[in-house]
């Protein structure tokens, strides 16, 4: 039972991060949206093919993207006066968003850099 569990904890960090791009497509708005069609088609490829570089590659960049990012939402978090209900939104689909990415990211890197050896 504890095989299976890990198995699937395993493999879900790439179905979670295609997930997470599909909603940056959506929510970007853009019908072609040329860097979530590229991020799609290497995670799909990384699925596939397992390549220990592309998989610690990949969610590396994610983890520094999504630094990146939660700092850009406390700047912003910082612009509201107060702190009303779409300052909380802001911080609960932000954080709930990036901290996911980066959970995600970290067990992918695991599998590739440790797990690979």
């Amino acid at each position: 039972m504890k095989d299976r569990i890990r198995t699937f904890i395993l493999q879900l960090p790439e179905y979670l991060l295609i997930a997470a791009v599909v909603f940056y497509w959506f929510s970007a708005g853009l019908s072609v949206n040329y860097i979530a069609i590229g991020l799609i088609t290497v995670l799909i490829l990384q699925i596939i093919y397992k390549i220990r570089i592309v998989g610690i590659i990949i969610p590396s960049v994610l983890v520094m993207i999504s630094l990146y990012m939660l700092l850009a939402i406390m700047s912003e978090l910082n612009e509201f006066l107060t702190f009303n209900s779409d300052a909380k939104e802001l911080l609960f689909v932000g954080l709930s968003y990036f901290m996911s990415t980066i959970i995600a990211s970290g067990i992918m890197i695991y599998k590739y850099a440790v797990l690979n050896n």
